[in-house]
């Protein structure tokens, strides 16, 4: 496993649309016609998840169909997820990036309105205890704060985790990330989703052979866009 620097992935796409949700609901048909044709993954996951979303038994949970179908979507199409991911890495490496490039904007958006709608409709505990293994090897620094800087899937279970991976093993505690297991195609995973705007400060770094475990405090928040699409808050 190759080296990865854990910091707070300064070209990642973060935008938490605050103050133009509605304006983005009114630009979605026209971005969507736009992006449904060319990311084939992107088609097919969104048609099995209405396949599968329409076939479900009321009451349906707290977020409207196209939230639901971007989790079910996202957790069910492993080219998607990826492909996606990759993509929100890089795509805040400048605003023309994100608008010439970036072809997950509908997408982003319905998971990062998903995740806050589940957590304001939630009784659950505000912040949750959660694992992530991955077979690259991160590094980072003591007290450092970082970011993962895309949607990072996390299981309540530590024996889900490790199946993904064990080069390293992030045990987190997670306030901005939202219990998704309804809305998966492996509701045991017990699937919890961190946006990529949380921020979280390094507690604990351990090591083991081949094996790196590292302990992530959340830190709140930070994005350096804001409603992008609309010129918003860009950096520079």
């Amino acid at each position: 496993a190759f080296n990865v620097v854990m910091n707070m992935a300064p070209n990642s796409f973060d935008d938490q649309y605050r103050r133009c949700h509605f304006k983005m609901l009114r630009a979605l048909p026209a971005l969507n016609r736009t992006e449904f044709v060319p990311y084939s993954d992107y088609a097919v996951a969104w048609n099995k998840a209405a396949a599968i979303w329409d076939s479900r038994p009321y009451p349906r949970p707290p977020l409207r169909p196209e939230q639901a179908l971007a989790l079910m979507a996202y957790t069910m199409e492993e080219g998607l997820y990826l492909e996606f991911n990759k993509a929100t890495r890089s795509a805040g490496r400048s605003r023309r990036e994100y608008l010439d490039t970036f072809h997950f904007k509908v997408l982003h958006f319905l998971l990062t309105e998903a995740l806050k709608d589940l957590r304001s409709a939630r009784s659950q505990p505000r912040c949750l205890h959660v694992y992530r293994g991955v077979q690259i090897r991160f590094v980072t620094v003591l007290g450092r704060i970082v970011r993962f800087g895309q949607f990072a899937s996390t299981s309540l279970l530590q024996n889900v985790s490790e199946s993904f991976g064990t080069s390293t093993t992030f045990e987190v505690d997670t306030c901005y990330g939202a219990d998704i297991r309804e809305f998966s195609d492996y509701p045991e995973e017990e699937e919890v989703l961190i946006p990529p705007f949380e921020t979280f400060k390094v507690t604990k770094i351990t090591h083991e052979a081949n094996e790196t475990y590292i302990h992530l405090r959340s830190h709140g928040v930070h994005s350096n866009y804001n409603c992008a699409w609309f010129r918003g808050d860009v950096p520079g």
